[in-house]
């Protein structure tokens, strides 16, 4: 069983025994991880740094000279391993304490993938893997599938996370946790203003600010808007739907289950901050790319979408993740 315990400094973590998670998409009370990145943004140079250095030594997260390995502060070193985490780029080491990469990390940040975030693909890759995982990045899917409010400051999004953890988390989880888990999503996906008087260690923004899904509108208020996501990349968008297919077990899905979320299951439309308009835009090309594999129809006067044989998460990334445009600067 599962669950969920405060640990001494008032962060919350989530403790595993014999039985797993009925599913990485849905929302269970009795488990969810708040605080456990130190408070650190996922930053660029990490993945690779911290895949690297696993690859040499599935145990280097445990030894007492892992700050020297990595190049790296203690709190930075939790950070590291918290983030390859929950973005399923590692796992435990079988039959050791150690951790290995996972066939998803090799595929996508091996040698023939794309260490560095150069490409959109990568970073949209990473935003998907976050944003799915109430398990273990609960504050990042929380704001992207069950926050709504399009415009607001950095104590109202902090509120919110606090009203979300009081209404469905089983155990109590300090104001303050939430708040620092509030900022720090907030930190990761705005980028920092030019000219703001920041310490150099807050001014290294995280890849995903790259990505715009929320913006500064001032030094108080941020906005975050559904858009029809344009340069999403397709090969990232159909990886996401073929994971929300097998997270349903089903062959056809209706769009509006592709389009919001809820507890049970996490949709494309929310976690990309999607208009209807762009989900549907952006099926018709996934249909259009991959005619064997999908097809948008309308059945008893709801439109669908059809999956027509299984194909593999992975397969999707092997052929074609890391050939996106150069993410922008």
């Amino acid at each position: 069983m599962t669950t969920k315990v405060p640990s001494k400094d008032n962060r919350t973590v989530t403790t595993a025994g014999a039985t797993p998670p009925p599913s990485k998409m849905t929302f269970q009370p009795s488990s969810v991880s708040f605080g456990r990145h130190e408070s650190f943004p996922l930053r660029f140079g990490w993945i690779d740094k911290g895949l690297d250095a696993l690859r040499s030594d599935p145990g280097v997260f445990l030894r007492e000279d892992a700050t020297v390995v990595l190049g790296v502060g203690r709190n930075m070193v939790a950070s590291i391993r918290y983030w390859l985490q929950v973005a399923s780029l590692v796992e435990q080491e079988a039959g050791g304490r150690g951790l290995v990469e996972t066939e998803l990390a090799r595929i996508a940040f091996g040698e023939n993938g794309d260490p560095y975030l150069e490409d959109d693909e990568s970073i949209w890759l990473l935003h998907w893997l976050l944003a799915t995982n109430p398990v273990g990045a609960t504050a990042v899917y929380w704001f992207f599938n069950h926050f709504h409010k399009q415009a607001f400051t950095g104590e109202e999004a902090a509120g919110s996370l606090r009203s979300f953890a009081d209404r469905e988390v089983v155990t109590k989880v300090s104001a303050t946790t939430l708040n620092r888990d509030a900022t720090t999503v907030l930190r990761m996906y705005t980028r920092t203003t030019p000219g703001t008087r920041l310490s150099l260690e807050d001014a290294l923004d995280s890849p995903l600010s790259l990505l715009n899904l929320v913006n500064r509108v001032d030094t108080q208020h941020r906005r975050s808007r559904a858009a029809l996501r344009s340069d999403l990349p397709l090969p990232v968008f159909a990886f996401a739907i073929a994971q929300v297919f097998d997270h349903l077990e089903v062959t056809h899905a209706a769009i509006q289950d592709l389009m919001y979320s809820d507890l049970a299951r996490c949709a494309p439309g929310a976690v990309f901050r999607m208009t209807e308009e762009g989900l549907v835009r952006k099926l018709d090309q996934l249909c259009a790319s991959a005619p064997s594999d999908f097809r948008l129809d309308r059945t008893a006067g709801v439109d669908q979408l059809y999956r027509l044989r299984t194909v593999s998460p992975l397969d999707i990334l092997s052929n074609g993740i890391g050939h996106g445009q150069r993410a922008a600067a």
